[in-house]
C-alpha cells in the first residue's frame, strides 16, 4: 500500500509538471523546405502570418520544448516566430510566464531576414547560477537568462567556468562573423538525431548552440543588462 502511494503521487507530480505544445491558431501554411526558425522583430512587417502555437506547462528540457514548437512550425510551413504575450484586461501586455506563452509563426524568405553578425550570446541553464569570467571580469548568470555582448573585430574574448575542471572557450571575431551562441552549464542537453534545434559543439561545461535554438532561449530568458 505504501509503494502505491508513492506511485500515486509520482503521477500527480508528473501530471502538474506535465508540458504540452499546441498548434491553436492556423491562419494558412506555407510549403519551403527551411530547416530554421529564426527569432524576427521588425521584419514581422514584411513576414507572412502563418498561425500560433502555445505551450502549456513549465520545463527545465528547453530543448525538448523547442523540438516540439520546431515540429509544429514545420506543420504549417513556418521559417521565423515571434513572441505573442497575452493581454490584461486593459489591454497591456502581461509579464512573460514561461509555464504559459504563445508564439506567433510566420514565413519569411531568408533573404529578407535582418543581418545577425558581431555578438557574443551567453546563456545560463534553466535551474541555478553560473559563475563565468569574461577577460577576467567575473559575471554570475542567473537561471534562466543571458548576457549579449558586442563583440570588436579582432579582439580576443575568453569566456571561463571558473572551476578547476571547467571549460575556456577563447574567441576572436573577424568583421562580419555571424552571431555566436553558447550555453553554460554542466548539464547535458538533449538533442534530436537531425541536429535541428541542438548543439553542434560541446566543450566541457560552455556548449556551443545552434542558432535556431537559441533565438528561442532569446524569447524565453531574460537578458543580463
Amino acid at each position: 500500500m505504501k509503494n502505491s502511494g508513492i506511485l500515486i503521487l509520482m503521477f500527480f507530480i508528473q501530471l502538474v509538471n506535465a508540458q504540452n505544445v499546441y498548434l491553436t491558431k492556423v491562419e494558412k501554411t506555407n510549403d519551403n523546405a527551411d530547416k530554421f526558425l529564426y527569432k524576427i522583430n521588425e521584419e514581422i512587417k514584411e513576414a507572412e502570418y502563418l498561425g500560433e502555437v502555445e505551450v502549456q506547462g513549465f520545463s527545465k528540457d528547453d530543448a525538448l520544448t523547442f523540438s516540439l514548437i520546431y515540429k509544429k512550425a514545420k506543420e504549417i510551413g513556418a521559417n521565423t516566430i515571434a513572441l505573442k504575450p497575452f493581454e490584461n484586461i486593459d489591454g497591456s501586455p502581461q509579464e512573460f510566464n514561461p509555464s504559459n506563452y504563445r508564439l506567433s509563426l510566420y514565413y519569411l524568405p531568408k533573404e529578407k531576414l535582418v543581418s545577425q553578425t558581431g555578438r557574443l550570446y551567453l546563456f545560463a541553464s534553466a535551474d541555478k547560477d553560473q559563475k563565468i569570467s569574461i577577460n577576467k571580469k567575473d559575471h554570475t548568470l542567473s537561471p534562466r537568462s543571458y548576457l549579449r555582448i558586442n563583440t570588436i573585430p579582432g579582439e580576443l574574448y575568453t569566456v571561463s567556468t571558473k572551476k578547476l575542471l571547467g571549460s575556456t572557450v577563447k574567441l576572436q571575431p573577424k568583421q562580419g562573423n555571424a552571431n555566436q551562441y553558447f550555453q553554460v552549464s554542466s548539464l547535458k542537453v538533449r538533442s534530436d538525431d537531425s541536429g535541428v534545434g541542438g548543439l553542434n559543439l560541446k566543450s566541457g561545461d560552455i556548449i556551443g548552440l545552434e542558432k535556431s535554438f537559441a533565438e528561442f532561449l532569446s524569447l524565453i530568458y531574460s537578458e543580463i543588462k
